[in-house]
């Protein structure tokens, strides 16, 4: 299965958390405009049963032998001599057969694949757009895996807490005036911090996430930023409030109920792209499969 679209309607997050939840195993190529008559940037990343175990800007496979010879750990020869008489490389990745030879530690390995995994997704959820293609395949880029890896849910909420720059993913975030309630996924598959707990605990209180803001004393954006990733987790999802008309703005707000049309422009979500619908049918018929 091949599907594609725009990161403006399936941001690489959202992407990633799809990818793992559906168990996917593929290729997904990552294409990012960048300055006028300069060529796009390109990154893959590679998943086996939704756990990302190699990201690179190259596709030649080459990607960690040049992190390796980049940061001195091995020079080149070395490399290529071991990778030709030893036979582990044949069907084994290649940072587990530079281990077995002694040549890398597992702290070193740990440290390849922070930087080639999690230090380089976090760059791309700072990139305004672009586009993604999946390629649904056994393949496994032996050449680029350090042996590690990590569930998409994992390297996407460990990338967002360390995101410095949010402007790419501004518009994904909760609005201040809605609250939170629990989602189907009440016990996540990730070790959620202290602030994230804190949030966690007006989940089904009909609170907003300004009111939360100001009884943890933390900014609304933060908050936001919280909300979103326990979104992301499956952990929390939106509930719409809307404040009693009788009642001063800083008095608590009421549940909407499901059979209330909500007309205010204000208290609408955001309409969903067709793009988004036909990606999100071609995983699930995918996944169905």
């Amino acid at each position: 299965m091949i599907t594609n679209g725009d990161l403006r309607d399936f941001s690489l997050p959202e992407l990633l958390q799809f990818l793992d939840s559906g168990k996917k195993t593929g290729l997904l190529h990552l294409e990012y405009p960048q300055e006028t008559h300069v060529k796009p940037r390109h990154h893959y990343i590679w998943l086996n049963k939704g756990r990302v175990i190699a990201a690179s800007e190259r596709s030649d496979q080459q990607g960690l032998m040049l992190m390796i010879t980049k940061r001195g750990l091995m020079n080149y020869n070395q490399i290529t001599n071991v990778t030709k008489t030893s036979a582990c490389f044949i069907n084994e990745p290649m940072g587990l057969c530079l281990k077995s030879q002694g040549l890398l530690s597992s702290e070193q390995l740990q440290l390849l694949f922070n930087s080639q995994v999690l230090r380089s997704l976090s760059q791309l959820f700072q990139l305004p757009g672009g586009t993604y293609k999946f390629e649904n395949t056994p393949f496994l880029p032996l050449g680029e895996m350090t042996g590690l890896s990590m569930s998409g849910i994992e390297v996407v909420l460990t990338c967002l807490r360390s995101l410095k720059n949010w402007a790419a993913l501004e518009d994904r975030l909760p609005d201040p005036s809605v609250g939170l309630s629990s989602a189907v996924n009440k016990h996540p598959k990730v070790f959620i911090n202290s602030q994230e707990s804190q949030v966690c605990e007006f989940l089904n209180t009909q609170t907003s996430l300004n009111q939360i803001a100001s009884r943890l004393k933390i900014s609304v954006n933060t908050v936001q930023k919280i909300a979103f990733r326990l979104m992301i987790i499956g952990v929390a999802e939106e509930n719409f409030l809307v404040a009693d008309p009788t009642s001063f703005d800083d008095q608590p707000f009421t549940m909407i109920e499901k059979s209330v049309g909500v007309t205010s422009e204000k208290y609408q979500k955001p309409a969903i792209s067709k793009s988004f619908l036909k990606n999100l049918v071609s995983f699930l018929q995918a996944k169905a499969s």
